[in-house]
């Protein structure tokens, strides 16, 4: 089994560093034009350095965008007007408690993390019906299922990703266009690779003995009983994004390593 995204274009959104860099390094490994997209011209041109050291020769560009508006999805959707491949993964994450959650954070949450991928979402598909082929693939979380209860507001805008995907694989039936949603689990980004790094100052720990016990901890359902590594993440949305996948539509697939103690 082979995957070949040749002559496909893929763009990822928030694809600067973590799991976002990981997708798109992966979909270029597989032959994908990639739009790689970012809050600045550094961090766009840091991803875009080591896409290249990774996968010499890959076919890539850049856009700065802030998808936190409609300014900003408008913005990238003028730089790139057509995408075989969207990848909604731009989001922001952080615990707060429910009482001390603002209107003005509830606000952002939701859109960033949701009216994103609705935005770009219904830019682009019309262009994948006309071409009778494309993937969508929202990032999800495994707090989709599982809410946090000191991140509420994160947990909701992330359960919002699995209506729209799931509602958008129907309104797209027939088209051969997919769209699904991925869900992640505790996974070694760049935000949590720091915070674990902190926590493993002066224990003598390592990085990876730390992210067991967190995870041990914090999510004690898990069955892999580690964190994953953002590229274990990247495979999944790899396949999804390939035509190998053309059966899986209006799926919820989990990358979280057995945390959702559930069989469906």
């Amino acid at each position: 089994m082979k995957i070949d995204l040749t002559g496909k274009k893929a763009l990822v959104t928030g694809s600067s560093k973590g799991i976002g860099l990981a997708i798109a390094t992966g979909l270029a490994e597989a032959g994908a034009e990639v739009v790689v997209n970012g809050r600045s011209d550094a961090a766009i041109n840091q991803a875009l350095e080591h896409i290249r050291t990774v996968v010499p020769g890959a076919n890539l560009s850049g856009v700065v965008a802030d998808l936190g508006s409609a300014e900003g999805c408008a913005s990238l959707v003028s730089a790139v007007p057509e995408a075989d491949i969207l990848i909604n993964n731009a989001g922001i994450y952080g615990p707060q408690d429910f009482f001390e959650t603002s209107d003005e954070t509830w606000d952002t949450y939701y859109e960033v993390n949701v009216m994103s991928g609705v935005r770009l979402s219904r830019a682009y598909l019309p262009g994948m019906e006309r071409k009778g082929w494309g993937r969508v693939i929202f990032i999800s979380s495994e707090s989709a299922l599982n809410i946090p209860a000191d991140m509420i507001h994160y947990g909701f805008s992330k359960t919002a990703n699995l209506s729209i995907a799931r509602g958008l694989a129907k309104r797209m039936a027939g088209t051969g266009v997919t769209v699904n949603a991925v869900l992640p689990g505790p996974t070694k980004s760049d935000g949590a690779s720091g915070m674990l790094m902190a926590a493993a100052e002066g224990t003598g720990k390592s990085l990876d003995e730390v992210g067991r016990e967190f995870v041990m901890s914090a999510r004690p359902s898990s069955i892999i009983q580690r964190m994953a590594e953002v590229e274990e993440v990247a495979n999944m949305v790899v396949y999804v994004a390939s035509p190998l996948s053309s059966a899986t539509t209006g799926a919820a697939l989990r990358v979280e390593g057995g945390v959702v103690d559930s069989i469906g």
